[in-house]
């Protein structure tokens, strides 16, 4: 399918937008307390695919169905990244963006840079992830930007409300997190394709 001149512009746009969006936000974090974080990410056991369950939506992704995060850890230790959702509905479009980040704070693992577009690049924390990397909450220091995501792809109302509690914890709005509908019952071609690509 060719891809027109049009299109290319607007996905640059946007990709454009998200970045300096939360460029500009970073400063709001210098008045905040630092996050706390994991002790120690263990980088490979962090790869692989998350389903997105609590998200912050910006202009791009505000209607995000079956979203997922995809991490895959390459030989020049780069993080190579796929964000894919369904825009609109369980059967919209298939949306894929792929930022790549890195590891900032080598201590921890915790704190990563990702960059959409150079030279942009918006802070990256890993507020929590647990012992079995089963379930993590990403944030960003100014508090107005985070991901819930889990290895599955459904969350119970307790689990997803005690994840929101541990943002609420560390100074975050709850109304700045939006459920994200995650629904695979009809997505059997795309898991496969998934799967083909390594993600």
């Amino acid at each position: 399918m060719k891809v027109t001149g049009n299109k290319l512009f607007f996905k640059a746009a946007a990709l454009l937008l998200i970045v300096v969006v939360m460029s500009l936000n970073s400063g709001c974090a210098s008045n905040q307390p630092p996050f706390p974080t994991p002790d120690r990410v263990e980088l490979e056991a962090f790869m692989g695919r998350w389903y997105v369950h609590g998200y912050t939506p910006i202009l791009v992704d505000k209607e995000a169905h079956n979203a997922i995060e995809h991490y895959r850890l390459d030989a020049d230790e780069k993080i190579q990244t796929t964000y894919q959702f369904r825009d609109g509905g369980f059967d919209g479009e298939l949306k894929t963006y792929t930022p790549v980040g890195w590891v900032h704070d080598e201590a921890s693992n915790a704190e990563w840079r990702m960059q959409f577009i150079w030279p942009f690049r918006a802070e990256y924390i890993i507020l929590h992830v647990d012992e079995d990397y089963r379930e993590t909450i990403i944030a960003h220091p100014n508090r107005k930007y985070a991901w819930i995501m889990l290895r599955s792809k459904e969350v119970s109302e307790a689990d997803y409300e005690r994840l929101i509690g541990k943002l609420e914890a560390v100074g975050y709005d709850r109304d700045v997190i939006q459920r994200l509908p995650q629904d695979w019952s009809g997505e059997a071609e795309r898991l496969r394709e998934l799967e083909a690509e390594g993600l």
